[in-house]
């Protein structure tokens, strides 16, 4: 048997929704898509977006302007140029760059000077930038904190691997330097929890001590002077309390009168 269909005609549709619902329907399922289609859309990480900051210390303006020139055409945005060593360090401070390029000879403060201020500070990993190649000048920079150097003219196959190395290793360095505070942090923890332990042994050590002795002066309150168990540990505890006497002391004082022993000597079974 033949399933009838049911014709839905378009005089049909149009008395369920007119043309401007229908228009409006339609706009409301486009912006519907359109958020979908951006929701779905795959977000760009800010980290893979942002450039390595940098502030370039180097007094003679022309070189100081090419350098600039070479960063940023490789990635680099440079966030403040110094002319000496002071400027260097105050800019440094200020904008906490990603990596710094010193020049070694400036006015005021030399780049070594400088370096050193920056490094002790652990602000930024720094590069020096020098004319000269003598042993001496490069073990005072890395004496002074400098990651790595590069000798004049500035070349970018000389430079940019060094800056790379400059940040890696304050990367590192600085890890270690976390993993280490974490490690001391955690170490203090365990001997403060281990003092806390420590004291709550010797606290319970004293009142078990105490418990020992103050259950022998009731013996000896009860065999000696015909006190009830119940009322020799009453006077004890009523004579500690109204005459601000240790309950161990008053103990004692009990076990010296009426012991056979010494309480040192005393057999505490």
């Amino acid at each position: 048997m033949a399933v009838k269909r049911n014709s839905v005609k378009h005089e049909d549709i149009e008395q369920v929704l007119s043309d401007e619902e229908l228009k409006a329907a339609a706009t409301s399922e486009n912006v519907e898509d359109n958020e979908a289609r951006q929701a779905a859309a795959p977000t760009t990480d800010e980290s893979e977006t942002k450039k390595p900051t940098v502030v370039v210390a180097e007094d003679e303006s022309v070189n100081r302007m090419d350098l600039v020139a070479m960063l940023e055409d490789n990635g680099y945005h440079v966030v403040g140029e110094a002319a000496n060593g002071e400027e260097a360090i105050e800019l440094t401070r200020k904008y906490r760059p990603d990596v710094v390029c010193m020049d070694v000879k400036m006015p005021r403060m030399d780049g070594i000077a400088a370096a050193g201020t920056i490094c002790d500070e652990n602000i930024a990993p720094v590069v020096m930038l020098t004319a000269y190649s003598q042993s001496d000048l490069v073990k005072q920079a890395t004496g002074a904190g400098a990651m790595a150097y590069v000798t004049k003219p500035y070349e970018e196959s000389k430079l940019l691997p060094a800056l790379q190395v400059a940040m890696g290793r304050f990367a590192e360095i600085n890890d270690l330097l976390d993993s280490v505070e974490r490690g001391e942090n955690e170490l203090k923890a365990t001997k403060d929890e281990l003092k806390k332990l420590e004291d709550k042994l010797k606290k319970a050590e004293d009142t078990l001590e105490e418990r020992k002795f103050v259950d022998r002066a009731k013996g000896l309150l009860m065999d000696k002077a015909d006190f009830s168990e119940q009322g020799a540990f009453r006077w004890i505890q009523k004579t500690s309390m109204d005459q601000r006497i240790p309950k161990k002391r008053l103990a004692l004082a009990i076990i010296a009168k009426y012991g056979d022993q010494k309480p040192e000597e005393t057999d505490e079974r």
